[in-house]
């Protein structure tokens, strides 16, 4: 039987001078040749002997590379015929797919709304390491219905290391699947049908909309450029919804004065306090603000998330609350089967136990830090007011009017850029309007290249002030 002729040598090229051993260099062009499209899913690849000989090398390189790929699922061996890609680039379509007719297309634009976490910064060898490890773990045979004991404890860690917060005996961390599903959790087991809450105006709406899906009644308190207004807390509510460290979408911060006055109307009205303190890890010009859970465990569930500071690909987030808060929870979740899914908990696990997440989280705030200072330069040196404290990913561009807000909106779509407005965070009749900007979602190159045109489409709406 013929024995098929070795395909052509990969696009590889070697640096013999560098200091990064051949085999990673090579297991680094393949998987970059099969990840941009020039190595296509069915390919086939020489041996390692012909490759070795072709690129000068030994074969202990080749075979120590085809090893590692292989084992991260960019090729297989087939009996007999060979070694093969097996991973398409992302995007590409099937070849028996329909191919989308010319023109046809939605044109990709630039995302500059808040939200969007800079994972362009994730470390991806970092990344792969640790989805390869939490592989190694053993399947579950039950629930781990309050979140693995390992993840829990990641946690804890994190909150004492990067927002000063002691979980003490008398609370507990929960994993949750994210802040929206710790919210319904929260109105489902905790607050009951037919409770008052009292959100933030304008604010988060995804959590509003996670309350009101639960049967709770929405009352909604404004705020102001320092965050929450404790005084516009209506009499009555079970519990007030806030994110005093970095107020969403405005960006201000709540005062001490203001937080000690919301802990004791707490004590004395009884509701409780559900911090949310979604980005509370990304402050640039001081350290990261103390937590009101730090201030009055016996009253605030605080809330954090893992997609704003990592991905929202793990799916994880955390909740530290109360004993009786706990119990709930936990018999909520018991009685419906619902939880937080293990996968994501053990990725980040592996992430954090080699250091890899205080490392991206050092390279985010340096990163976000800059980027947020190119932004409100620009802005405020073609004369626009920029809200939001030096903190998050991104900033508010205050504007006249919600038609204004329109406009530039559907104006940059026009060159290309996807915009955020105020407009849209109120789930009453809006007081505020203006630009959301985000910051964190594009590569910084793309911002550099956007920010001029946006300031133009500023003038030509606003003009200059």
């Amino acid at each position: 039987m013929a024995v098929a002729a070795d395909p052509p040598a990969p696009p590889v090229t070697l640096d013999r001078e560098s200091d990064t051993p051949l085999a990673v260099q090579l297991a680094d062009a393949l998987r970059s040749a099969a990840a941009d499209g020039r190595l296509r899913s069915g390919d086939r690849l020489p041996s390692t002997r012909a490759l070795a000989t072709r690129l000068k090398v030994s074969r202990t390189v080749t075979s120590a590379a085809y090893e590692q790929l292989h084992a991260e699922g960019w090729i297989a061996g087939k009996h007999g015929s060979g070694t093969y890609i097996t991973t398409a680039p992302p995007g590409s379509l099937p070849e028996s797919a329909p191919r989308p007719k010319r023109g046809a297309a939605t044109p990709v634009l630039l995302d500059l709304t808040p939200g969007s976490p800079w994972v362009g910064g994730i470390d991806r060898a970092a990344w792969r390491r640790a989805w390869r490890a939490a592989a190694d773990a053993p399947p579950l045979a039950r629930p781990e219905r309050a979140g693995l004991p390992d993840y829990r404890a990641i946690i804890a860690e994190h909150l004492l290391r990067h927002r000063g917060l002691r979980v003490g005996e008398d609370e507990t961390v929960l994993a949750t699947s994210g802040t929206s599903a710790a919210v319904s959790e929260l109105a489902f087991a905790v607050l009951g049908p037919g409770a008052t809450v009292a959100i933030e105006e304008p604010g988060y709406q995804r959590a509003a909309s996670a309350m009101t899906a639960a049967g709770l009644n929405v009352v909604l308190a404004p705020v102001d450029v320092e965050g929450f207004r404790v005084d516009a807390v209506p009499a009555g509510v079970k519990a007030v919804y806030c994110s005093p460290a970095h107020q969403y979408p405005l960006g201000g911060r709540m005062p001490a004065g203001r937080r000690v006055e919301l802990v004791e109307r707490a004590r004395r009205d009884g509701f409780l306090v559900i911090e949310d303190d979604y980005d509370g890890e990304l402050r640039y010009d001081v350290a990261p603000l103390p937590l009101l859970a730090a201030l009055a465990p016996d009253v605030v569930v605080h809330l954090g998330t893992t997609s704003k500071i990592l991905t929202p690909t793990l799916g994880t987030g955390w909740m530290v609350a109360p004993p009786s808060v706990v119990a709930k929870i936990l018999e909520f979740r018991d009685h419906t089967g619902i939880g937080p899914a293990v996968a994501g908990q053990r990725v980040l696990i592996e992430y954090a136990r080699n250091g890899d997440l205080g490392r991206h989280l050092r390279r985010l705030r340096r990163e976000l830090s800059e980027r947020r200072s190119l932004v409100v330069d620009a802005l405020r040196d073609a004369g626009f007011e920029v809200l939001g404290d030096d903190a998050g990913a991104h900033v508010v561009v205050p504007l006249s009017s919600a038609r204004v807000e329109r406009d530039v909106r559907a104006k940059a779509e026009q060159f290309g850029a996807r915009l955020d407005g105020l407009t849209r965070h109120h789930a009453g009749k809006p007081r505020w309007y203006g630009l959301a900007l985000g910051y964190a979602a594009c590569s910084r190159d793309e911002l550099v290249e956007v920010l001029p045109q946006l300031i133009d489409l500023l003038r030509q709406t606003e003009g200059d002030r």
